[in-house]
């Protein structure tokens, strides 16, 4: 039997576009990263240890980069997906939905090979993890970049390419230079404290990345080779920590990350909300497009936020000097009524991309994107079935409005 990544899949010739071909193919939004099973044990009461506790199993389709991937289809998008699954039960059920949802599955690798990746969590009754056991090794070792390089003309016509720390760092270069090579914004989605350290290889070649604060602190201590960043500590957890508290303790991390390349970074702070960092006042305001906007993405979306989140606003009222080198906005959280926490930072990201690729700008998407992580986090899906596009542009809105500059200077 013939090693999977050595097969060509079905309508794909060769993994370069030919002359002229480029400007004629399809632009859309390319996902690579992990489509997983997961197993998610939620218990009704506190949890004994050494004993079963009652509560409720169920099934749910997950995975960075197919929830982001689902989160952007559910935004009437036609994201194209590029990963590795089996032909077993779970691989099944994956690809089922994926097809179902009427999205592309010429990405996504099968081969009897494969043991699609199953990842169990156990939450606690607050809806938080509290463990869990992740079997993810079929995506290291199926997702080559001989596999993803067969689909460099995706990469060439997209808009951006979004990769997850799921993949070994020889696949995520292979991903970024492919993209490098085709002026593509590059997302990297930090997938896990561990895994994140995989930024290291890649740095100069991302455009945003979207960390929590324990993988900014993971991956900044990477990249500069040293542990000399420590996670924020929270001695009395019912002690609110302001925003700028928040900023002032991560700005190193944050600035070393920038400094090493990355354009925008996206921190997520929880309940705390998200901060948005950037040396350059213009990567926070627009992404640069390499063509027209894509006719897959519903102008809808664009035309839903636009009213209600004026462009440029959270800058129109800065005091900002021309040449100042560091760019932190704050936005809040939304309150919500929580079952669980897992898939909101995929559903930011998702959201995000949607808005960016639908025309918003950065500031306008990242409203988007808290808007639609606060509806994920109140279902028991990694991605809601379906979002309301009215609900979703109030909640940005909301998120919008409240959003504030908290640093506009010449020196750090």
């Amino acid at each position: 039997m013939s090693s999977p990544e050595n097969e060509t899949p079905r309508g794909v010739q060769s993994g370069f576009c030919k002359e002229g071909q480029a400007g004629k193919c399809t632009v859309e939004a390319v996902i690579i990263g992990g489509m997983v099973l997961d197993v998610n044990a939620t218990s009704s009461m506190h949890a004994n240890p050494r004993t079963t506790t009652p509560g409720k199993v169920i099934f749910s389709l997950g995975g960075v980069a197919r929830n982001v991937a689902d989160c952007i289809s559910k935004l009437e998008a036609r994201p194209f997906m590029i990963s590795a699954v089996g032909f077993d039960m779970a691989g099944n059920m994956l690809l089922e939905h994926w097809e179902s949802s009427g999205l592309s599955i010429e990405g996504i690798q099968r081969h009897q090979k494969i043991e699609t990746a199953v990842v169990c969590h156990i939450f606690d009754e607050k809806g938080e993890v509290a463990a869990g056991v992740a079997h993810v090794e079929s995506i290291e070792k199926f997702l080559t970049p001989r596999w993803i390089e067969k689909f460099k003309c995706k990469i060439s016509c997209s808009p951006i390419l979004m990769v997850d720390a799921n993949l070994t760092s020889s696949s995520l270069e292979a991903s970024c230079q492919l993209a490098a090579q085709c002026n593509t914004p590059v997302w990297f989605e930090p997938v896990s404290v561990a895994k994140s350290r995989r930024v290291a290889s890649v740095v100069q070649y991302v455009t945003f990345a979207s960390p929590n604060e324990d993988e900014l602190v993971a991956m900044a201590n990477a990249v500069s080779g040293k542990d000399i960043f420590q996670p924020i500590r929270r001695d009395d957890s019912s002690t609110k920590l302001s925003k700028e508290y928040f900023f002032q303790t991560l700005k190193p991390a944050i600035w070393v990350l920038l400094d090493k390349g990355v354009k925008v970074l996206v921190v997520t702070l929880g309940s705390e909300g998200v901060l948005v960092c950037s040396k350059a006042k213009f990567n926070l305001q627009r992404l640069a497009f390499k063509g027209n906007q894509s006719p897959y993405f519903s102008k809808q979306l664009y035309e839903a936020v636009s009213p209600v989140c004026p462009k440029d606003k959270i800058f129109g009222a800065s005091m900002c000097m021309p040449m100042s080198n560091l760019f932190a906005v704050h936005f809040p959280a939304l309150p919500a009524s929580i079952v669980r926490l897992t898939g909101a930072g995929d559903c930011l990201v998702g959201g995000t991309i949607a808005s960016l690729c639908a025309g918003l700008d950065v500031m306008q998407s990242i409203a988007v994107g808290i808007a639609a992580a606060k509806v994920v986090v109140e279902v028991e899906s990694n991605v809601p079935d379906e979002y309301c596009l009215a609900k979703l542009a109030d909640d940005a809105r909301s998120v919008y409005s409240g959003a504030t500059m908290l640093l506009c200077q010449s020196k750090l």
